[in-house]
């Protein structure tokens, strides 16, 4: 089963006269979220603005930074960030239930190193992020969008990875990965293409240790399906 990530690929929206990168689901709060909403936003949330984000003073402290798109319920993000306390991390999602969760963590967890965007990935990047600021990036677990006729809705694409590898400083890094073969094959293809990248690996990469694996992914593997991850390095 995928995990799917909540930024989906973007499309044209005539609504708003703009790209957007993913689809919007209703979901329910469960108490405990809309607890952890109310008592961690104000510390934790940073609000959408467009003018760029001072890194350093979000965080109280210089760090290298890294952002991931679509979080989900957050708790791969917890679990990374809490593994690395000398890093800062943003998660960026669209999904309320999915905030909530990732608050919950970080309350209970007592995380410092986390900040929550809850906004268009594409927008965040566009306007929020300097170019060369970011340490490395994560996009876990993407919706596939596995029919044919939808795979233009696809996350990874050659403009978003552009976008992606311009926000990385040199030597930082961007991590895919997802449990679609076919997807896994595009990817490899579209990181590929993008000039200022270079692959990490010799086509897929080792699982890095600090990705942990998810419960979706192990029901997947005890099912015999791949789970296949794409590290990519900034070389200029």
């Amino acid at each position: 089963m995928t995990e799917q990530s909540s930024d989906k690929p973007m499309f044209y929206d005539p609504t708003e006269r703009r790209i957007r990168s993913f689809v919007t689901r209703a979901g329910r709060l469960s108490v405990a979220q809309a607890r952890a909403i109310e008592e961690l936003s104000p510390r934790f949330c940073v609000p959408y603005k467009k003018a760029l984000l001072d890194l350093d003073r979000s965080f109280d402290r210089p760090a290298p930074t890294i952002l991931e798109i679509g979080f989900g319920m957050g708790d791969s993000t917890a679990s990374i960030a809490a593994s690395m306390p000398d890093r800062n991390f943003i998660g960026v999602e669209v999904h309320t239930p999915g905030i909530g969760s990732l608050l919950k963590l970080i309350g209970e967890q007592k995380l410092e190193n986390l900040r929550i965007i809850q906004h268009d990935a594409v927008e965040v990047l566009t306007h929020m992020i300097a170019p060369g600021s970011l340490a490395g990036a994560h996009v876990f677990f993407p919706d596939p969008w596995h029919k044919a006729r939808h795979n233009k809705r696809r996350l990874i694409q050659p403009p978003l990875v552009a976008l992606l590898a311009s926000r990385l400083a040199p030597g930082g890094y961007l991590h895919c990965a997802t449990d679609w073969e076919e997807y896994a094959v595009q990817m490899l293809e579209v990181l590929g293409g993008e000039p200022s990248l270079r692959n990490s690996a010799d086509g897929y990469a080792p699982r890095p240790a600090y990705r942990p694996v998810t419960k979706f992914e192990n029901r997947g593997l005890r099912l015999g399906h791949g789970v296949w991850d794409l590290v990519f390095d900034k070389t200029a």
